[in-house]
């Protein structure tokens, strides 16, 4: 009876697997649907990819990191495939220039979901008929290339954002519906007053918990940490705090940044975060692209879309400073238990805001919050072996950590272990800030 239990549980398992599969897969593909083909082939800078290069490259990683291991005498679609939508995998091969993607007119859009379409089929085949002594490797890929594909959805959102804000015409990924633009109005002014979260000095764990269904290898080894006591701003510093920053000369004063943040201002000419404009000579009269195209900015939503430099330079000024990643963590817990929420115009499937005390402290999935401290690898973290050690720890150089996820992060993502990290210039992403200081 043992055996007979086990052997259903485990098909079950494998029945849930595929069901994840298919609906991650099929998400990723509804996000794309409001961009024409021509949409799709964008890629404004070169830290940001084309609709068309993501959703062949989360494909490629189903094929190379599950097919192609786990398939015997197996035939890629297209061998020029291994090259055009490899992204960093030097154990794999060779990559096409990260910042020409833009430039792969061919394959055609039609031909990249074909290509998405033939790997899902292979890949449910397997998940069905998968030899049993491989069978817990499989599921362990699969689940990671899961979880680079809803990371990959963000990106997706972010990256369209800013090639469609190159366009004069300043056009909607996707218009505002009533439900919507009635959630919008209802937030407006709601904001409460700021408090400290108030945490004692001592010795805490952070990292995410062995008994977590999936983690990401650098948010482990769980592991202890002295903290002095501190206290965590309770919300997120907003659009009408941030306009006071710059209405008092911010930018221009290199008193509160850092000599290359200071450097960065002046030669890239920043005057205010990304995605701000005005329509006339009057600070009264800004302006703020969304995905939902431009709208008048909402002073008491949170401040989105700045740098490191930008955030560290704020909390300069207004007399605080940045967390660390630590304290971000042990406080976020503390007051959220993991529970996600999310700004009101989230547009990422599946995604709602239905957590009243999480909103209370705008903690998880509202825009990512920079923390003060340099990405790095936790006491006892060892990359992964082979070509998917690359994930994480290579990247452990010149970024800075973000917690906390933003409203377009996928849900099941956002939790307090998870570790983002960026370079300290980097903009385009939802980053914003909260404060923090000594006690």
């Amino acid at each position: 009876m043992t055996v007979v239990a086990s052997a259903e549980q485990e098909v079950s398992s494998m029945s849930q697997l595929i069901t994840h599969f298919s609906d991650v897969r099929a998400a990723t593909v509804e996000l794309a649907r409001p961009l024409s083909a021509e949409d799709c082939c964008l890629q404004s800078m070169p830290d940001a990819s084309p609709t068309k290069w993501h959703l062949a490259h989360t494909t490629w990683f189903f094929e190379e990191f599950v097919l192609g291991r786990f398939i015997e005498g197996y035939l890629r679609f297209n061998e020029n495939y291994r090259l055009l939508f490899n992204s960093y995998y030097n154990a794999v091969g060779p990559q096409h220039c990260r910042a020409q993607r833009g430039l792969l007119s061919r394959p055609t859009l039609e031909e990249v979901h074909a290509y998405r379409e033939g790997v899902n089929r292979l890949v449910i085949d397997l998940l069905r008929e998968p030899r049993r002594v491989v069978r817990n490797t499989l599921r362990q890929i699969i689940m990671i290339g899961l979880q680079h594909e809803q990371q990959h959805q963000e990106l997706l959102l972010t990256d369209i954002k800013h090639a469609l804000s190159c366009n004069p015409l300043l056009p909607a990924y996707q218009l505002e519906d009533d439900q919507a633009r009635q959630t919008r109005e209802d937030a407006t002014g709601l904001a409460s007053e700021m408090q400290w979260i108030e945490i004692e000095a001592g010795v805490y764990d952070i990292g995410a918990p062995e008994a977590r269904r999936f983690a990401f290898d650098n948010e482990r080894p769980r592991h202890k940490t002295y903290l002095h006591p501190f206290a965590l701003s309770s919300q997120l510093v907003t659009n009408s705090q941030f306009l006071e920053f710059i209405e008092d000369g911010g930018y221009d004063r290199p008193e509160f940044w850092l000599a290359l943040g200071y450097k960065t201002v002046q030669s890239a000419g920043w005057t205010h975060p990304l995605y701000w404009y005005r329509t006339a000579d009057n600070s009264s009269d800004w302006q703020e692209y969304t995905l939902r195209g431009p709208r008048p900015l909402v002073p008491e939503q949170p401040i989105c879309h700045l740098s490191y430099f930008e955030a560290d330079a704020y909390a300069r000024w207004a007399g605080a400073r940045l967390p660390t990643e630590a304290e971000w963590e042990i406080a976020a817990y503390r007051k959220t238990r993991d529970r996600a929420c999310t700004e009101p115009l989230a547009l990422h499937p599946g995604v709602s805001s239905q957590d009243p005390e999480a909103s209370q402290y705008q903690l998880l999935g509202q825009v990512w919050q920079w923390t003060s401290s340099p990405y790095t690898a936790y006491p006892g973290y060892v990359a992964p072996p082979g070509a998917l050690g690359e994930y994480n720890g290579k990247f452990m150089c010149n970024q800075y950590v973000l917690r906390g996820g933003s409203c377009v992060t996928p849900r099941d993502q956002v939790t307090t272990s998870y570790r983002n990290f960026f370079p300290p210039d980097a903009r385009w992403q939802f980053t914003g800030l909260r404060l923090a200081c000594d006690r």
